[in-house]
């Protein structure tokens, strides 16, 4: 498996460009091999020391393969940079959404660095918008944490209330979602562990995320 990428991309560097480009050039393989393909391409760029432009639809390839990554929408280039900074600091909606995973709920600027979500909760998040401004919050999901109550739950910390209306097993993981009435609904991810609670559909939770997790995008 992945011999024919291999020889092509031999062909190439035998040239010894000074840029090379990849256009999609895993796609047709399996998870695995394209998974073990990703570290022998990024061992193969740090030995020949040639830069690499890699085109890919596949997010969480682009975090795994990139030193720096562009995002383009409607052909142009909405953020350039390290896999972390396009990661947790995205500059707006559309990068927000394209890249990983993530949690968004409706609301407006209550006051300055704070969100007011449909349910009348505030929440403190990382923002620039006036009070007022229509904003969607965003959450990286893996960012959330559940409690049954907010005597459980750290202090110091943004705390919804909500209620378990589905649960999910996939083996490594469950995913609960979790309705937080007026502002919507959205998966929360626990780990298959030992000391993880188990909960039930119907059970009232607390949703737990560090104040710096949140980050507000006007509409």
């Amino acid at each position: 498996g992945g011999q024919q990428q291999r020889v092509a991309l031999a062909r190439a560097l035998v040239n010894e460009p000074k840029v090379l480009l990849l256009a999609e050039p895993l796609g047709a393989l399996d998870l695995k091999l394209r998974q073990t393909m990703q570290l022998e391409l990024k061992d193969i760029q740090s030995e020949v020391g040639i830069s690499f432009v890699y085109v890919t639809h596949d997010q969480e390839e682009a975090l795994t393969m990139s030193d720096r990554i562009a995002v383009m929408n409607e052909g142009k280039m909405v953020q350039v940079g390290r896999s972390e900074d396009i990661y947790e600091s995205p500059v707006n909606l559309f990068v927000a959404g394209f890249v990983g995973d993530m949690v968004f709920l409706q609301g407006e600027i209550a006051e300055a660095g704070a969100v007011r979500l449909g349910g009348g909760e505030v929440v403190q998040a990382r923002t620039a918008s006036a009070p007022g401004t229509s904003v969607t919050l965003a959450v990286r999901p893996e960012m959330l944490h559940l409690y049954g109550d907010r005597s459980e739950a750290p202090s110091g910390r943004n705390a919804v209330p909500g209620r378990v209306v589905r649960k999910v097993f996939y083996g490594e993981a469950l995913y609960y979602e979790i309705d937080i009435g007026a502002s919507g609904a959205f998966d929360v991810r626990v780990e298959n562990v030992p000391s993880a609670r188990r909960w039930e559909i119907g059970d009232d939770v607390i949703v737990d995320f560090h104040l710096e997790a949140g980050m507000a995008f006007a509409e």
